[in-house]
């Protein structure tokens, strides 16, 4: 690829900014709703690992500049076998997690039609955005960029407007009667909504996967991902206390666009509107983002013989690629479909975070392998400690889920063996 057509460091940032400040800043307070005010030391934990998995990739981008997406690290200081797990739970996780973010854009849209908060219309609208967002990643990584840089910047301005208003508005009293619904101590309750926190935050890894598509990768990998990663800490952190301080809990938990029901609350419903315009715009944005890093994970995966041929085998990600994505999308926008937006949206959050952090926990090992040096290895031992922690205390039938995912991975590999092309592999 030409150069001048790949992405500097700032465009990446962008690029990994516009998919971390996605769903999660717009819907995730609602599903955080049995948790609490007290979600906000959660979100403070998660930032935390996720800077500490930000550093991660920016020394698997210094170590391995040459790998082609994050199986390539992986399979570098782990071997074939892990590498392959890596890239096909990556994969998996993405396609669902894509339906996820198209929920939230959709939760958005409910506030202008009513109808789409019904199961079948709001699945259906989420079948459409899919489409509409596959074509237009048909244009390349570089559009997909520019768009998720205009998108997160529509979808930040109101967001953060409506934050610093909810900050100015912040009731004590409300945030303080929101800490703890369930009653049950902290060191039990807010493990568990970890995992929730961390889908929030799952899009730290995207400039290494597009480190081919970057121009210096042993450089601009690290600096893209810690650049998202801290504007969305901030970001979240400020979202949380704005609105635990100034919704209730209850109301809260019924909500399908909480900060538009924070801007009607003090503003009124000129600024409902327009803050969930932004928000369909920024999620939809985000769609398109996670699109176009799909299709990389999967075009990587099937140059190296883990994925069937049609998602390409070249370092140029078919169109045939983009359209069987659309399909498989589509496919689970319908079998996923609940009563409730909030009820579609947890399901495809929780499972595809677990699969995430199993990714993550792995490349934090190959980490360790690829180099002597202690700080390194402590970045990447901090690196796994709270993506393992958030695993581990996931509601056990999520889990068994995505253990079983990673098992069947595990023993199709025989199958997947004998299509694997060695020149493909790195050295």
């Amino acid at each position: 690829m030409d150069k001048q057509r790949k992405l500097g460091w700032g465009l990446a940032a962008l690029l990994v900014a516009g998919n971390v400040i996605g769903s999660g800043v717009y819907l995730l307070p609602v599903a955080l709703a049995p948790f609490g005010s007290s979600s906000l030391i959660g979100w403070l934990l998660v930032g935390l690992g996720s800077l500490a998995l930000a550093t991660v990739f920016s020394g698997l981008g210094r170590f391995h500049p040459g790998a082609d997406g994050l199986s390539g690290y992986v399979e570098k200081g782990l071997g074939r076998f892990t590498g392959y797990v890596t890239i096909i739970a990556y994969w998996l996780a993405n396609v669902a997690g894509i339906v996820g973010i198209a929920v939230a854009a959709v939760g958005y849209l409910a506030v202008f039609f009513p109808v789409l908060r019904e199961t079948w219309p709001g699945a259906w609208c989420n079948v459409v955005l899919i489409w509409l967002m596959t074509l237009l990643a048909m244009f390349g990584p570089r559009v997909m960029a520019q768009l998720g840089g205009a998108a997160l910047l529509i979808g930040l301005v109101p967001i953060v407007a409506a934050i610093g208003v909810g900050l100015v508005a912040f009731d004590p009293a409300v945030f303080a009667a929101s800490w703890n619904p369930s009653g049950q101590p902290l060191v039990s309750s807010l493990p568990a909504s970890l995992v929730l926190i961390f889908w929030a935050f799952i899009g730290v890894e995207c400039a290494g996967v597009i480190s081919q598509r970057m121009r210096d990768p042993a450089r601009d990998v690290g600096r893209a991902s810690l650049a998202g990663i801290g504007l969305a800490t901030l970001v979240y952190t400020a979202a949380t206390v704005a609105v635990f301080g100034v919704i209730p809990v209850g109301e809260l938990a019924v909500s399908t666009s909480p900060f538009a029901d924070l801007a009607g609350r003090l503003v009124g419903p000129t600024a409902v509107a327009i803050i969930a315009a932004c928000a369909v715009v920024k999620a939809s944005g985000s769609v398109g983002g996670w699109v176009t890093i799909n299709a990389e994970t999967a075009r990587s995966a099937a140059r190296k013989g883990y994925l069937p041929r049609v998602f390409g085998t070249g370092l140029i990600t078919p169109k045939r690629n983009l359209i069987v994505h659309g399909a498989l999308m589509s496919l689970i926008a319908l079998a996923s479909a609940q009563p409730t937006l909030g009820g579609q949206f947890a399901i495809l959050v929780t499972v595809t975070t677990v699969l995430v952090l199993v990714v993550y926990i792995l490349c934090c090992a190959a980490l360790i392998r690829l180099t002597r040096s202690p700080g390194w290895r402590i970045a990447a031992l901090l690196g796994m400690i709270v993506p393992a922690w958030a695993a581990a205390t996931t509601e056990p039938r999520w889990l068994l889920i995505a253990v079983l995912l990673v098992v069947v991975i595990g023993l199709a590999w025989p199958l997947v063996r004998h299509r694997i092309d060695p020149d493909a592999l790195p050295l």
